[in-house]
């Protein structure tokens, strides 16, 4: 699992990518519409059935992380994420490249969408992931204490010079077996389509030789969205893993190209998606 943090852009450098605009133009998402009291007080409900759960489920997994490495357990993540995701009235599938190898870490590269994407995409494979998170959020009840009692790697904000411990600490969860679940939009999407890539988990992967996972999640900026606090029900949610990209041999120059290619590969799925699912009439 992971959490809203992503390495910034560069060696060190704090710029996304440059690229087109289209991402500022709002997808014709169910999230966008005002919602009936009716779908109000649903969602008043899904969040009071998704806190009770959350609650105690990480403050168990929390004590047992104390005595037991969360990856020897990694079975008890996998129900708390199956069950949360539950508690919001959605359906939920995965398809899976057949390339991607069970037995072999990867770097998994999320498209950025709500609250829920620390569980959306853990279950589309059997790998334990390990996440990247805000040193700073490790304070926060629960979900804080529960990030760093399962192995979290720390991340400074807005901190130059910190690339070579991430690296360090990161090539040790490889090295374990273990993969990285990590957001190079760097925040979530305001408008439902992808973000510009920043560019440091590349940087990291391809130093470690690791191949980069494109994950495309669809259906879940219809669920919820940043900036608004009504859980939707009624969705599907598909977590899409693509074929692995490569990193290892990469040069500086050619760093750039394979970051386009796979954000590529994630935004085709979600334009796509819209294509198909998108709501009629403009999005506000």
């Amino acid at each position: 699992m992971s959490a809203s943090f992503s390495v910034s852009g560069g060696r060190d450098a704090h710029e996304p990518e440059a690229t087109e605009d289209d991402h500022l133009v709002p997808a014709p998402a169910r999230s966008f519409e005002e919602p009936s009291l009716k779908e109000k007080i649903v969602s008043a409900g899904l969040w009071t059935a998704g806190l009770g759960w959350l609650a105690p489920a990480l403050g168990s997994m929390t004590l047992v992380y104390h005595v037991v490495p969360a990856h020897r357990v990694n079975a008890l993540g996998r129900a708390y994420c199956r069950v949360q995701i539950a508690l919001t009235g959605n359906r939920w599938r995965a398809v899976v490249h057949p390339t991607i190898d069970p037995d072999r870490p990867y770097i998994f590269v999320q498209n950025h969408t709500n609250h829920y994407d620390h569980v959306l995409a853990y279950n589309a494979t059997p790998h334990y992931k390990q996440g990247l998170e805000l040193e700073s959020h490790f304070k926060f009840p629960f979900y804080g204490w529960f990030m760093k009692a399962r192995g979290t790697v720390p991340v400074k904000k807005g901190e130059r010079g910190q690339t070579s411990d991430l690296t360090q600490r990161i090539k040790r969860e490889i090295d374990a077996g273990r993969s990285i679940l990590a957001f190079p939009e760097g925040s979530r999407t305001r408008t439902g389509r992808v973000a510009p890539f920043r560019k440091g988990i590349f940087y990291i992967a391809r130093d470690l030789g690791v191949p980069i996972v494109p994950v495309a999640v669809t259906g879940a900026f219809d669920v919820m969205r940043a900036g608004s606090p009504i859980i939707r029900p009624g969705n599907e949610i598909t977590v899409y893993c693509d074929e692995p990209v490569e990193t290892a041999g990469a040069s500086d120059e050619e760093l750039p190209e394979l970051v386009r290619e796979v954000r590529g590969a994630i935004k085709a799925r979600i334009e796509a998606y819209w294509a198909e699912h998108g709501r009629p009439g403009p999005a506000r």
